[in-house]
């Protein structure tokens, strides 16, 4: 090659790499799929979070998501109580974006829905939360604007205490409960608004009419129709949003994908349940194994034996398992 050609391609490479430096992260970001790793976990004085957005592929279907760092759930963030927290967060969408700080005690002018108590985080911008840690516990964050945290917008929040936990465990797991869908935000409240029993179809049948008839009598029967009727509800309308519609993930994994924690026989293992459903009520349990609840919403509590517990939108728990040897 000649020594003239040579130093030309050389210094457009240079030049290159010296304008990169002055673009935006997000603004070379490659639109990628969401990564199946496990995301590695966030600490420190100082957290970089970027908001994306990628394809999710699920079970042989991909769509459009969004992320946090490029994965679904985002990664876990550990924060101390007692420390200064400052999380800068780039928005590397076409849209504008915000977060909450789920259960998390902080200044109002640092959470919120767009226009209220936050502006909101433009396109290609940066906005920094400052906050001090007042708590310890497991918690969570997602977007607080349109139907972004449906996308994939969430991620836990791990916040250690000044003192140890009252309670012995040889290892830990964060647990994160969701779902997903393949229509679109738009699409799905779209179809409640047309029906609110939209996705669901256990609707009450003529058989189970006269049932009633014959249980309750004609008025009575009647009159409990008439009743759901009247508030315009189903009463098997358990959930806004059905399976018909939602694949339930755990930890970013459909059942297929099988999400699992390791153990050594006879450890005890602390799991910390999260979840981050719009919707959805989860029973969890582990057959054959009782789980102690020692900790709900981030608080520590008289630790409960029990085989199955029922987990509300948002909800946190933290169990503490013993398996039995192996």
């Amino acid at each position: 090659m000649p020594r003239r050609l040579l130093l030309k391609r050389a210094l457009t490479l240079s030049m290159l790499a010296a304008v990169e430096q002055l673009i935006p992260a997000c603004a070379v970001t490659p639109t990628t799929s969401v990564s199946p790793a496990v995301p590695t976990p966030l600490s420190g004085d100082v957290i970089d979070l970027t908001i994306n957005k990628q394809w999710f592929g699920l079970d042989g279907q991909t769509a459009p998501a969004m992320t946090f760092n490029g994965s679904i759930p985002g990664p876990v963030v550990h924060l101390k109580e007692g420390q200064q927290a400052t999380l800068r967060v780039t928005n590397c969408l076409e849209e504008s974006t915000s977060i909450h700080w789920h259960g998390i005690l902080l200044p109002d002018l640092m959470d919120g829905v767009p226009g209220v108590s936050f502006a909101d985080i433009k396109p290609g911008t940066t906005f920094t939360y400052r906050f001090p840690v007042k708590q310890s516990g497991t918690y969570w964050f997602h977007s607080h604007s349109g139907g972004q945290e449906i996308l994939g917008l969430y991620a836990p929040i791990i916040i250690d205490p000044l003192t140890p936990d009252p309670f012995r465990y040889e290892r830990e797991y964060v647990v994160m409960l969701s779902d997903w869908s393949f229509e679109s935000p738009e699409t799905l409240f779209s179809n409640l608004k047309k029906q609110a029993g939209y996705y669901n179809f256990q609707k009450r049948t003529a058989g189970e009419f006269f049932t009633d008839v014959r249980r309750l009598g004609f008025w009575p029967a009647i009159q409990n129709y008439l009743m759901w009727d009247r508030m315009r509800m189903d009463p098997t309308d358990f959930a806004d949003v059905t399976s018909y519609s939602l694949t339930y993930l755990m930890n970013g994994l459909s059942p297929i994908g099988n999400w699992t924690g390791l153990f050594r026989p006879g450890e005890r293992v602390r799991l910390r349940f999260i979840n981050a459903a719009p919707t959805i009520f989860y029973d969890v349990r582990i057959p054959g194994l009782t789980m102690t609840v020692v900790q709900a919403d981030g608080q520590n509590i008289q630790p409960v034996v029990v085989e199955e517990i029922r987990m509300g939108v948002a909800e946190t728990e933290s169990e503490r398992e013993s398996p039995h040897p192996l």
